[in-house]
């Protein structure tokens, strides 16, 4: 199992090819974007994560690292594709589905498949169904492994976490299960834990439906708060003081691609059970619209006010924009002309396509936002914002969504 073939490079198949090919493995990588590819092929990395450029170019230079648009032959195919879901919460298998027809033709006896992408339940079983009827002539579940591997690392640690994490294998029987189980424990130093595939897949859901139903918690408590003119921050701090209670930090919403998708693709497959589940996605969901309301309220106070938005991406001190809640209040604070916007986000050097060519709306550096606005609105934990000084917050209306001028 020393050649292999990753099908998606993106935050997590870029950083398991560059980390293979590093550790002695023949690599290729395969993107649909020819940009992606020809980057790569330079030896850079498209992404933002620590030591993944310096991973990307070693790769690339000791020959163990190719990329392209088509798959090849290989003992091992990884498929990391996105896994969203479409308007109604329903989970968009559609790319999981093209990466099977992708590498039909190049698959062998013998053959190990992993599906990395997080995915509904059942959807391990469905890459074997969707690979027998391309090669009928292949008997699928006699000749050919395929498992579920689902990645659970932090952006910002993955390079790390791709190792060090404990890894949940489920195959579609024993044998792949054991199989896919050999591969990762060449390069895993964490436990390897063996299960069937659909047990796997809920694994990994379950994982991110906690942390969502636990933050909705906070962001519900937030809002209570304020209707009863109470510090949040103070009253999870002293909460917390129970030997037993953990309550998480409230912020503006819930994003990137894993807590703010996943659990909706729990309650598509058991849609009456999941009563819990679905209201916490609904309170995270509904978070921005909270927000905005409280902007809106400060903003009234102007003719047109200047409101300064700190941070886009959905976690602190990272670029990653994918379901952003900052985001997403923005685009409502512009759709509802609510004044001036000047976005504050020193992880990205462009606005994101929805925001872009947006009257009224200006990307500026966090000391001219802080000088020119009345309303100061953080999104997000940025460092860089802790560190704003109280000569900046003065005369100004200060709406801390984050805790970052939390001083209890």
């Amino acid at each position: 199992m020393q050649k292999v073939c990753v099908i998606g490079l993106g935050y997590v198949g870029l950083p398991t090819a560059s980390l293979l090919a590093n550790r002695g493995f023949k690599v290729h990588g395969v993107d649909v974007n020819p940009t992606v590819v020809e980057f790569i092929g330079q030896g850079k990395a498209h992404i933002s994560e620590p030591d993944l450029d310096v991973l990307v170019r070693a790769a690339i230079n000791s020959g163990n690292l190719t990329a392209g648009l088509e798959p090849t032959s290989a003992d091992v195919f990884i498929i990391a594709v996105p896994t969203p879901f479409k308007d109604n919460h329903v989970p968009d298998v559609s790319y999981i589905e093209a990466a099977t027809g992708a590498i039909a033709p190049h698959i062998a006896e013998g053959n190990l498949i992993i599906l990395e992408s997080t995915s509904p339940v059942g959807t391990t079983e469905k890459v074997a169904v969707w690979l027998q009827e391309l090669r009928p002539e292949l008997d699928v579940d006699a000749l050919v492994y395929i498992a579920h591997c689902p990645e659970r690392v932090l952006p910002g640690q993955t390079l790390k976490e791709l190792v060090v994490n404990d890894r949940v294998i489920g195959g579609i029987n024993s044998a792949s299960a054991e199989k896919a189980t050999e591969f990762y424990r060449q390069f895993v130093t964490g436990e390897v834990l063996c299960t069937l595939s659909r047990t796997a897949e809920l694994a990994k859901l379950t994982e991110n439906a906690f942390r969502d139903v636990n933050i909705a918690f906070a962001n519900e408590l937030s809002i209570i708060c304020d209707q009863l003119d109470i510090d949040v921050w103070e009253l999870i701090r002293l909460a917390n003081r129970h030997p037993r209670v953990n309550i998480l930090q409230p912020g503006p919403g819930v994003g990137g691609h894993c807590v703010a998708v996943d659990p909706w693709f729990i309650v598509d497959s058991a849609p009456e059970e999941a009563q819990l589940i679905r209201m916490a996605r609904e309170v995270n969901d509904s978070k921005p619209d909270f927000v905005v309301a409280k902007v809106k309220e400060a903003a009234a106070k102007f003719k047109e006010p200047k409101i300064a938005c700190l941070g886009l991406s959905y976690k602190a001190d990272i670029d990653d924009l994918r379901e952003s809640p900052a985001v997403k209040v923005v685009e409502e604070l512009l759709a509802d002309k609510v004044g001036i916007i000047f976005v504050v986000e020193p992880h990205v050097s462009q606005l994101p396509v929805s925001l872009g060519n947006r009257e009224k709306l200006e990307m500026l550096n966090l000391d001219d936002a802080l000088s020119k606005c009345d309303i100061i609105l953080l999104l997000v934990k940025h460092r860089e914002f802790g560190n704003i000084k109280s000569s900046f917050i003065k005369e100004k209306i200060l709406l801390d969504l984050v805790g970052t001028f939390n001083v209890h």
